[in-house]
């Protein structure tokens, strides 16, 4: 938060100037990383000598004129739908750490009304990790209309906006896989088993997988979730606490697996011997936790999605045309469902 003076007046240009003893001109060019860009060149002392003031009085520049002048505002803006989802956290660490040797501040928008606030805000690039029905054509409209966007999305076309794709149907068949070598009852943790929702390829992998393996798919051994964190633990421990429960869990998202995790500890079980309990996701957090989670998702998804969206935000990087940016899926074996066969790797 920028100081005031004593007379609680935020500081100004002029005084940073005064300060260091300069013109007004000679601090903005250096301020602005100007200095030799089609202007004087400024010594290196005397740029010193206007940082120094800068920091002293705590002056920060106005970003709304920035803005005017540049074109640029040095912001992205990530709309994510979750933010406790360890996928959102994975991403926006992925943007931070990109974003802040560009001096470029990411902005996190948590309620999914994107359409909404790109209407009153700019920013240099958005990466949006939703597109409801309602809102499919609006990528379109505000790519159209200058906005910079990437899209994370399985079935949306660029069409002047780059599009993330990473299909999970044939990833999640992967989870399966694994999971038949070594367990005949398998449950289901899911936030839809309805045809036609967005969860609905997570799903259908497991139904499809059971039904070549020629199993059944047994009610008592899928739980629908409500989508939140709270939710996702409720129901598996109820899954996991009947008499006859299931010897390992499939859960579509890796924060419901995190979840199911804690309940099965809570309830005595000890995860990768007990019961097997694989995600979908790769995320950051899901590695990191103990027991590790199994998982399977992108490979090198957050960072590259990071460098996509901070090369459109300063406009570096390859000059290609917004197209769509695929990833391979892969299984991660880890503590909470250990190997039992050979890891395939799926283009």
């Amino acid at each position: 938060m920028a100081k005031t003076t004593g007379t609680g007046q935020r500081p100004t240009i002029r005084m940073v100037a005064d300060l260091a003893g300069v013109s007004t001109a000679t601090v903005s060019y250096v301020l602005s990383g100007r200095s030799g860009e089609g202007g004087p060149r400024v010594s290196d002392p005397t740029a010193d000598k206007v940082r120094s003031a800068a920091e002293r009085l705590g002056y920060r520049p106005n970003q709304a004129a920035r803005a005017i002048r540049t074109g640029r505002t040095n912001t992205v803006i990530l709309s994510l739908t979750m933010l406790s989802d360890p996928w959102s956290l994975s991403v926006i660490e992925a943007v931070q750490r990109a974003a802040a040797p560009l001096g470029i501040t990411p902005m996190i928008l948590g309620d999914a009304e994107w359409v909404k606030v790109l209407a009153t805000h700019n920013a240099d690039a958005v990466f949006v990790d939703a597109v409801g029905e309602r809102d499919r054509d609006e990528p379109r409209r505000l790519a159209a209309h200058g906005t910079t966007l990437v899209v994370f999305d399985e079935l949306l076309e660029p069409d002047g906006f780059d599009v993330i794709r990473s299909i999970a149907g044939p990833g999640c068949a992967l989870v399966m896989t694994h999971l038949l070598e070594g367990h005949r009852k398998i449950g289901c943790l899911t936030t839809s088993t309805a045809s036609g929702s967005r969860g609905a390829p997570r799903y259908l992998a497991y139904v499809d997988a059971l039904q070549a393996a020629g199993l059944p798919v047994q009610d008592e051994y899928v739980g629908v979730f409500d989508g939140t964190m709270a939710g996702a633990y409720a129901t598996a421990t109820r899954l996991l606490g009947q008499r006859d429960r299931p010897t390992a869990l499939y859960v579509t998202t890796d924060y419901a697996a995190i979840s199911a995790i804690n309940a099965a500890q809570r309830l005595g079980l000890t995860v990768g011997q007990d019961v097997d309990i694989i995600g979908v996701g790769n995320t950051v957090e899901g590695e990191r936790m103990s027991p590790s989670l199994s998982t399977v998702g992108p490979v090198d998804l957050f960072d590259r999605l990071a460098r996509l969206l901070l090369h459109r935000a300063t406009g570096t990087g390859p000059d290609t045309e917004p197209g769509v940016l695929d990833f391979p899926w892969q299984l991660f074996v880890r503590e909470s469902a250990p190997h039992r066969g050979a890891a395939t790797r799926l283009y």
